[in-house]
């Protein structure tokens, strides 16, 4: 049995000695810095890479699509908060299922998570480099793609304090660009009389064109933007006092970016109302273009870049690498006892980020971005719907917490969560499900393999 080694840094409370391990990581974060976390890793300025296609897809009504995944979002949020303040430990929804609901559909929510999570480092640095090509296009993709690779994996493998200071010099330039925008949109539409003139529901409501399937189509797309808000439960292990501060840092970021996504999407709405004639890939930038001139446009492009390929890329690899450390630190992962090591002076999980930095190179340089896009939103979609079940199995199930506080927060909002993230995830095309599901399959062979038929758990579990 593993010995608890108490980090100085900190004073641990009872809930902590349920987790069987040993504390390795840096204990560093707060409230403040967390929901920073949240905030970049969805990206405040996220709706100019999906918003044209959305407003095609749902007929211009893209607020209305955002409000339903911020909907969706703060019910799986609430769930994510009940976990982790029962097991705060990292692994985010790898862990919270492994405990909550059944270890080996905890390994499958890993494997999937790793689907996700890994790739979307690799998707960021290519975004930034297509964005990059459009102002420098003769600048190299190779060239690009290993400097942001490198930048990120430095960064994040010296420390989870280097990264916050990151973290907060680039969500201050996004979030004065989207200032900048909307008070540029409101002179557009309300002083100069372009697009719809004035405010207007149209954006939210349109009659006779609300139809269920095309608004699960057009949300698939969108909840890419909200992606990640979970990836500040993978910092419990280097968060100070864990079980009061991870929970309400993720609601507080998801909403706050909610009502960012809302507000872009609904100013760049009423200043273009034609949705039909937006490009699927620039359409958001040429809006900007249109309201704030090419000085606008340009700087969107170029902290855009800067802000989706080291701020955004940074926060995910950090989130994924440490998905990664625990389930190496589980054994469940071909090549544990490396990924597994933290660094002795910066008590980082090292190896699974250098690890990370180099599968995001493979995937910058060598997959399609529709194809990657597809990747991402299967694997959170049923990440978030396994982890809503957690939350009633582990609560109202098995710890029977039944009165009428459990019974709203442990049966009826996660079992809410879950409905509206079903919704979604029926909004996929054929191609995704059959991407989805054929890794879900290697991963039962793999699982089944690494636990001797799913008869072995890991021995941490022994000590919860």
């Amino acid at each position: 049995m593993m010995s608890k080694v108490i980090d100085p840094q900190a004073v641990f409370n009872t809930d902590e000695a349920k987790t069987g391990y040993a504390q390795e990581l840096k204990r560093t974060l707060t409230f403040k810095d967390l929901v920073i976390f949240g905030l970049i890793t969805m990206l405040p300025i996220a709706p100019t890479q999906v918003f044209a296609s959305v407003s095609i897809v749902s007929l211009g009504m893209a607020p209305l699509v955002y409000l339903v995944g911020v909907i969706a979002m703060v019910f799986t949020a609430y769930s994510y908060s009940s976990m982790s303040r029962e097991f705060p430990i990292a692994g985010s929804a790898y862990s919270f299922v492994q405990r909550g609901l059944n270890p080996h559909v905890g390994f499958l929510t890993g494997w999937i998570i790793i689907m996700d999570y890994l790739i979307i480092p690799g998707m960021l640095i290519a975004f930034s480099n297509l964005w990059l090509s459009a102002v420098f296009p003769g600048v190299p993709s190779l060239l690009v793609i290993l400097l942001f690779a490198f930048i990120i994996t430095f960064v994040n493998a010296r420390g989870i304090s280097l990264t916050r200071w990151a973290s907060y010099l680039f969500l201050f330039c996004q979030l004065g660009l989207i200032a900048i925008f909307i008070i540029c949109g409101l002179k557009y539409v309300l002083m100069d009389g372009h697009g719809m003139g004035g405010f207007s529901l149209a954006p939210f409501y349109q009659p006779g064109k609300i139809d269920l399937q095309l608004i699960a189509s057009a949300a698939s797309i969108a909840v890419l933007g909200f992606i990640g808000f979970d990836a500040i439960s993978t910092l419990s292990e280097e968060t100070k006092n864990p079980t009061r501060t991870v929970g309400p840092s993720v609601v507080a970021s998801l909403c706050l970016i909610g009502l960012l996504f809302l507000g872009q999407s609904y100013m760049a709405s009423l200043a273009h109302p034609n949705y039909e004639d937006l490009d699927p890939g620039m359409g958001y930038l040429d809006i900007i273009k249109e309201v704030g001139g090419s000085e606008l446009y340009y700087a969107f492009i170029l902290i855009g870049v800067l802000s989706v390929g080291i701020a955004n890329a940074l926060t995910v690899q950090s989130a994924i690498s440490r998905v990664i450390f625990s389930m190496s630190r589980d054994k469940l992962l071909p090549f544990s006892g490396i990924l597994s090591k933290v660094h002795s002076r910066y008590k980082t999980p090292a190896n699974a980020t250098i690890f990370v930095g180099l599968v995001s190179v493979v995937v910058a340089l060598f997959l399609s971005l529709d194809f990657l896009a597809k990747l991402v939103n299967f694997g959170a979609m049923t990440t978030y719907m396994l982890l809503n079940l957690s939350v009633v199995t582990h609560f109202f199930l098995k710890k029977k917490v039944r009165d009428l506080k459990g019974f709203i927060r442990y049966l009826i909002c996660p079992l809410i969560g879950f409905g509206v993230i079903a919704f979604i995830w029926s909004g996929f095309d054929w191609t995704t499900y059959a991407i989805g599901f054929t890794w879900l399959a290697i991963g039962i062979v793999f699982g089944a393999i690494k636990s001797k038929g799913y008869k072995e758990v890991p021995p941490a579990l022994g000590e919860v």
